[in-house]
């Protein structure tokens, strides 16, 4: 039994190895034929690489810890275009190979919203890559040509690639060229962004000052884009008054 399970686990038939004697248990108890017991075995092995493939899928994807959408309170933005957020849950910007933009300001969901997307696209099987601006830009920022070139063409790959948190630091000019050389691939194979930014285009200058290539790096990002405004207060200053109050309320009775 020990040789048959090693011999399966070298197939790559992991699952009907490492099950081997529940497997062969049930197939006696049940009489399974031997086509239902075959049956069986693919069935097992098509589930675990499932799970598997949704493992890496999660791993590669850099989403870390995020609240689900149901913890989305839609009535707190003064303004949320919701069909086309819900529009975007159901991944259809995605395979008609669009972009999607997130503007707003601080706190009031953008990257909840957009990791939620993201971990649909995981779901369904895409391939997804979440980096905020500032990993992204430190992580293809190399001496050597050839290490960057390997960089961008890392982030060219991805079905789906998520650039959160533009806006909220600065950068020189040199910067704005490496975000271009990320987004220029992906514009030219169709493959889709998904940015977040509390700063309207006009404005990007202000991250990316003496930057000639800014009016063609938004250009590439906006052409086959949903661009959607989200206005409000911010989430987490909520929180805080919140828990804040719960505290007072706690000390005084």
């Amino acid at each position: 039994m020990s040789d048959l399970a090693v011999q399966l686990k070298a197939l790559g038939l992991d699952a009907t190895a490492a099950g081997l004697d529940d497997l062969l248990a049930r197939a006696i108890e049940r009489g399974l034929a031997p086509r239902a017991l075959l049956e069986e075995v693919v069935r097992n092995e098509t589930s675990h690489r499932s799970r598997r493939s949704l493992e890496r899928r999660r791993v590669k994807s850099r989403l870390g810890a995020f609240k689900p959408m149901p913890d989305f309170d839609w009535n707190w933005p003064k303004k949320i275009d919701r069909p086309l957020v819900e529009r975007a849950l159901s991944l259809e910007f995605l395979r008609e190979g669009r972009n999607l933009v997130l503007l707003g300001p601080n706190g009031v969901g953008k990257t909840m919203l957009s990791k939620n997307i993201a971990d649909q696209a995981v779901l369904a099987g895409y391939s997804v890559l979440f980096r905020t601006a500032a990993e992204l830009l430190d992580d293809v920022q190399c001496d050597s040509p050839e290490r960057r070139r390997q960089r961008i063409a890392a982030y060219t790959r991805p079905h789906l690639l998520c650039i959160d948190e533009i806006g909220y630091l600065s950068y020189d000019e040199h910067a704005a060229d490496l975000l271009y050389n990320v987004i220029n691939p992906r514009y030219e194979k169709r493959r889709s962004l998904l940015v977040s930014t509390n700063l309207a285009f006009k404005d990007w200058n202000t991250i990316f000052p003496n930057a000639t290539c800014i009016v063609t790096l938004i250009d590439r990002l906006t052409h086959h884009a949903d661009v959607t405004l989200i206005e409000g207060d911010s989430y987490r200053r909520r929180e805080s008054e919140a828990e804040a109050s719960a505290r007072r309320k706690t000390r005084t009775s």
